[in-house]
């Protein structure tokens, strides 16, 4: 296990750092990437040049892994932006640049390293989703639709590529305490003033107080260490907890009044 080769998008803060740490301090080969690795001179660990909105950046960052230890065993999909606001605030651009990154650029990243691991035999594909891939948040809904869309690229990839030795997982993180924040609309309609930064308060305070990034490392670590992975693991605390099981097992409206109260709508 200790040996295997970890590539992890957006690796410079947030969970991919905690994730390259955690990976790194057991043993494991692992190359962060950053979209401006310069302006991390105190990293612990080198950081890749790689933007996943670029295919160029892409490849040249898998062909120089390869390059140097001749596989990717494990690839950690973690790139990611989000974008604060009503949907109705958000331009056809916002949403453009939000799916470029949360859904187009890992597509980027799966066909530049699935032909590697289809030629092992073998490989784990991670990416990271978020409970807003299972239930819509109000106010950062765009971001919630990119991660409703990466669920369903990600079942759908599991059972295609099973049969070549690669297997296929979301992690879900609930409020991680991070640095992560939304982009603001170049726009903000009138209409929702009070409610929108009520509801943006909320969650603000809600990932002030979530669990570190390092809960979702140990998670990941779990994940590749585990011979037969399941599809989702979802990592939160508190009544975060009831939300995937609600979803699955209660009536829509039941799990709709939850989040209406939680944002105070």
């Amino acid at each position: 296990m200790a040996s295997k080769v970890v590539l992890i998008t957006g690796a410079s803060r947030g969970i991919g750092l905690a994730c390259n740490r955690w990976l790194a301090g057991r043993g494991y080969i692992v190359f962060g990437t950053s979209r401006y690795p310069d302006q991390h001179p105190d990293s612990l660990f080198p950081l890749l040049e790689l933007d996943v909105t670029n295919e160029e950046s892409v490849h040249a960052c898998v062909e120089h892994v390869i390059r140097i230890q001749g596989r990717i065993d494990v690839l950690v999909n973690n790139a990611g932006i989000s974008l604060s606001g009503a949907i109705e605030d958000a331009s056809p651009e916002d949403i453009r640049q939000i799916l470029e990154t949360n859904l187009i650029g890992v597509h980027r990243m799966v066909q530049a390293v699935l032909p590697h691991m289809r030629k092992q035999g073998s490989g784990l594909i991670i990416n990271m989703s978020s409970l807003a891939g299972l239930v819509g948040v109000p106010y950062l809904g765009i971001y919630a639709t990119s991660k409703h869309a990466l669920e369903g690229y990600t079942e759908s990839l599991r059972y295609e590529v099973r049969d070549f030795g690669v297997k296929v997982v979301l992690i879900e993180p609930g409020d991680i305490h991070t640095s992560i924040t939304g982009a603001l609309p170049a726009n903000r309609n009138a209409a929702y003033d009070g409610v929108r930064e009520q509801a943006e308060s909320i969650h603000h305070t809600n990932v002030k107080n979530g669990p570190p990034p390092e809960k979702v490392a140990r998670v990941l670590g779990k994940i590749i260490e585990s011979r037969n992975p399941r599809l989702r693991y979802t990592v939160t605390r508190g009544t975060e907890t009831l939300l995937p099981i609600a979803r699955r097992l209660l009536p829509h409206w039941i799990v709709e009044r939850f989040i209406r109260e939680a944002y105070k709508l």
